[in-house]
Order: C-alpha cells, then structure tokens, then sequence
C-alpha cells in the first residue's frame, strides 16, 4: 500500500471494535426473537426453560454491549493520544481571548481569585 492508503487503513484494533459493535446489534436484535420463543415455550408449559431462553439472551446482549463499550473507548483513547490529532489539554492560560466583566452590577457578588478556591471532579 502507498503512504496515504497505509495511514487510512484500519488496524487489527479498529476491525476488533467494529466486529463486537456488530455482533452488540446482532444480539440486541435478537432479544425480542428470544422473548417470543419464551413465550412459546412458557405457553407449553416449560417456563424454567422459558425463562432461561430469555434471561439468557439479555445477558449475552449486555455483556456484548458492555464489551464494545469498553473496547471502543479503549480504541478512541489510544487514537486520541497518538500525535497526528493534535489534542491538547487547556488550562486557565488558554483562555485569554475571552474577555471577564470585572464589574458587576451586583452588589452582592464575592470576586474570588484563583488561589481561594480548588476544582471538585
């Protein structure tokens, strides 16, 4: 492959991602298959059975889910931290375009600088 088609080309990761997602949507399309097949089965008298068919297939949907979730944000931050997105974290001194109004009209207002209050995450 030339440099600009090697670049683009999804790696073994991305396929990864791309092939739990589909396999997530399979499962959860199917859960509504599952319910009617229990429901048959719950009408012939087996709801153990039933049941299980059920329960089953929303577990396996969500465990899909789960893991495509996990693996898709696991892919996305190792391409946000390659170098060729350009992504940087900003803090206060980034922010310099943006004008603060030093008066207010309030007469009730505590202007506080930085060093008298701390960031809750």
């Amino acid at each position: 492959m030339t440099g600009w088609h090697a670049d683009r080309a999804t790696d073994r990761s991305a396929r990864a991602v791309i092939a739990l997602t589909v396999l997530a949507v399979l499962l959860v399309a199917a859960v509504p298959m599952a319910l009617l097949a229990a429901v048959i089965m719950i009408v012939l008298g087996h709801v153990v059975g039933g049941l299980a068919v059920f329960g089953g297939s929303v577990l396996a949907a969500a465990l899909a889910i789960a893991l495509a979730g996990m693996t898709g944000m696991q892919h996305l931050r190792k391409l946000v931290s390659r170098a060729s997105f350009n992504i940087v974290r900003l803090d206060g001194s980034e922010y310099t375009d943006v004008a603060e109004p030093h008066a207010s009209d309030y007469t009730d207002v505590v202007h506080l600088d930085h060093s008298e209050y701390t960031e809750i995450r």
